[in-house]
């Protein structure tokens, strides 16, 4: 029995289930292929791995459905604080109380847990994990991926959601602007004896920045963070081999008093720190999302962001084909969807990437410039705004899904 479908979705993570559940809601069907095993990616612990899901994400959630079964995990984030080494010129972003919170935390679990559960229970996705694709196609009548147990799934368009080591992007031979930061990410939760008060802290360091995320608190009222500590590769291994004493001993040198008494609820893991970039984002009958198309620094917490509006701009350009009458793998609608994410995504990630190099600076002299420019941010309320709308990514042109 030959089951074709709209989308071949190969990667079943956080944006790949995203988009399949998105589709969904207009209709479309899609097999999502994926290699990781999903009982291995929800098993039940905190393993410090967090996302800010900005206001523009929320909506898509709601939008597919998503909001009720997530509500009750988000952690809002109502201040980001800023600083400098702990220095005197805070950079303070709090809204208005009628402007509603800066987003969401959620532990990366909750997200799968929701999506996955959305996902069984929709006739109009097929879902195939764990399972490795062993040959892909594709031509002028469509996709086909053929899977180790011997089965082909064939669809109309191929879609890459990987992430940063996609083999689709790699077997199309997309050309890829891409430098190492030569930093480590360390990621760990934290029980503290202090509330954060829903506040998310990006203390920068030269090594790179320390950021406190709010966590929901858990276990009759334990406070919990999770702490994304950018690290010095040739530091990395050494920081990761600490006692967990030693390694608070050292997350107290550069956050001070700010949660109280802290210790760790989670084991450690790491990932080193890059940039890339696709020059292309489609090819025949392929459209890339998420980190298979764009890897960014963690330093602004947009990256699952970044890809979740390319997951509502696809399927704006997919619906709008479609009622025109076109093939969901013409090259009309993937032109439209590669032009309008191309630059955004390119500008949030040369924003980003230009905040890690001006933090990277090290001397009093660097800092001391660094915090005059905060300051001068901090009394300027229309400069503020423009910051937190991006925060909340609410500016450019949003797909409809992204909208309230």
């Amino acid at each position: 029995m030959n089951d074709k479908r709209d989308l071949l979705i190969l990667g079943g993570g956080l944006v790949g289930m995203t988009l399949a559940l998105a589709a969904a809601r207009k209709g479309l069907s899609s097999h999502v292929i994926d290699r990781a095993d999903p009982a291995s990616l929800t098993a039940d612990n905190f393993d410090g791995r967090a996302s800010a899901i900005s206001t523009a994400s929320w909506n898509l959630f709601t939008n597919i459905g998503l909001a009720d079964r997530l509500e009750p995990f988000g952690c809002p984030i109502e201040s980001i604080m800023v600083s400098d080494q702990m220095k005197p010129g805070l950079l303070d972003f709090t809204p208005e109380p009628h402007e509603g919170s800066l987003g969401r935390m959620f532990a990366n679990r909750d997200l799968r847990l929701a999506l996955f559960e959305a996902a069984r229970e929709t006739d109009l996705i097929a879902w195939h994990a764990p399972v490795e694709v062993v040959e892909r196609h594709r031509d002028e009548f469509g996709v086909s991926a053929t899977l180790a147990d011997g089965r082909t799934l064939h669809a109309a368009l191929m879609i890459g959601a990987e992430g940063r080591r996609s083999p689709t992007r790699d077997e199309e031979g997309l050309t890829m602007a891409q430098w190492d930061y030569s930093h480590r990410a360390l990621i760990v939760g934290l029980d503290h004896s202090k509330p954060h008060g829903n506040v998310a802290w990006e203390i920068f360091y030269p090594a790179g920045p320390f950021a406190l995320l709010p966590m929901l608190d858990v276990r009759q009222g334990q406070h919990r963070s999770a702490l994304v500590w950018t690290v010095d590769e040739k530091d990395a291994a050494g920081v990761l081999k600490l006692s967990d004493r030693a390694f608070v001993a050292e997350v107290y040198k550069r956050m001070g008093d700010l949660l109280g008494e802290v210790t760790l609820n989670s084991g450690r893991s790491s990932y080193p720190l890059s940039f890339q970039h696709t020059v292309r984002m489609v090819g025949q009958r392929l459209a890339l999302v998420g980190d298979s198309a764009h890897g960014m620094h963690p330093i602004a917490g947009q990256g699952l962001n970044l890809g979740l509006r390319d997951v509502g701009a696809l399927i704006q350009v997919l619906t709008d084909g479609q009622r025109l009458g076109l093939d969901l793998g013409d090259a009309q609608i993937l032109a439209r969807y590669e032009k309008w994410r191309a630059l955004d995504s390119v500008m949030v990630m040369s924003a980003t990437d230009g905040l890690t190099h001006l933090f990277g600076f090290g001397g009093k002299t660097a800092s001391a410039i660094r915090r005059l420019g905060m300051s001068g941010v901090q009394r300027t309320p229309l400069l503020k705004k423009w910051f937190m709308d991006e925060a909340r990514g609410m500016s450019g042109a949003l797909p409809e899904l992204l909208q309230v």
